[in-house]
């Protein structure tokens, strides 16, 4: 860049050497104003959530893909074929994705993304079509791409594993973090009708289905919605999360500052890095396991 300004000044009948100091100048100006500019978007905290950098890969791969490997070919007047492109995009992609260690699921995503693309457009959908999935998806995962806990809804098993696991000698209070439908808090007030059990959940379309399924039941279900972080969990005998492994350190600093000493935390399939669980069930054969801490 710096030679070309020195050109453009030196036609303008600057000296040489002058027109090389103008050259500095204007670069390292054109540079702070450059970084200045994306300094708040260097230091947004979304750039480490595996959504954005998924994004960000699957940009990258079509870019080199694309418009690259394109130009290269069209040098060598090779045409570039569609499939081919998507197959390699996809490739590239997985592999980027591998490289940052982002979670296995994003790999598989990651693969056949470019894929689904040429499929949809193919098809020729009509466009309210895409706008109907998209406001279904963001009201059933919400703000997935940010706490990084996707839909996990629990099975009956475990439901049956958790019941033996509750104080059974005087009424309880639970809260179940991330409650989806609202299957475990339902089923467990079933079975337990002199204790109160909560669900929280932070997406709307569930938290939706679980009220209603609550207030068909007559029983002492309770949902809320909202984040888990503004609720008190001083208040709960047992607490219970299905969530995923980046959630997992969060949850246990949350439960060391707030929960009563002989308190029970729960937790299905994600154990807690560095901490040694209490208690082990294996509510189905083969299967996840349920782990739990007593604070």
């Amino acid at each position: 860049m710096r030679p070309l300004l020195q050109r453009l000044l030196w036609q303008r009948a600057l000296p040489l050497p002058l027109a090389d100091i103008f050259a500095r100048m204007m670069l390292r100006w054109f540079l702070s104003l450059f970084f200045s500019l994306f300094r708040p978007v260097r230091h947004w905290r979304g750039w480490r959530t595996p959504a954005i950098q998924a994004l960000i890969i699957q940009l990258i791969a079509g870019i080199l893909i694309w418009v690259v490997a394109g130009w290269i070919l069209q040098l060598m007047d090779t045409p570039l074929y569609l499939g081919y492109a998507a197959l390699f995009q996809g490739l590239l992609a997985a592999l980027l994705t591998y490289w940052r260690r982002l979670a296995r699921w994003w790999v598989g995503i990651q693969l056949v993304f470019p894929f689904a693309l040429l499929v949809t457009v193919a098809m020729q959908f009509p466009p309210w079509l895409f706008l109907a999935a998209f406001l279904f998806m963001v009201v059933l995962y919400w703000s997935t791409f940010r706490t990084q806990v996707p839909f996990y809804p629990s099975a009956p098993a475990v439901w049956k594993a958790i019941l033996p696991l509750l104080p059974a000698d005087r009424p309880v209070q639970m809260v179940d973090i991330g409650s989806g439908l609202g299957g475990l808090v339902l089923a467990l007030a079933r079975s337990r009708p002199d204790s109160k059990f909560l669900g929280i959940e932070l997406a709307p379309l569930p938290w939706l289905v679980s009220r209603l399924r609550a207030a068909f039941s007559g029983g002492r279900a309770r949902f809320l919605i909202g984040d888990y972080e503004s609720l008190d969990l001083a208040q709960f005998d047992v607490v219970f999360a299905y969530l995923s492994p980046a959630a997992m350190p969060a949850l246990w600093q949350k439960s060391q500052r707030e929960m009563r000493p002989g308190t029970l935390l729960l937790s299905y399939e994600f154990s807690i890095p560095g901490q040694v669980p209490h208690i082990t069930v294996l509510p189905v054969p083969h299967g996840p396991q349920l782990y739990g801490w007593q604070c």
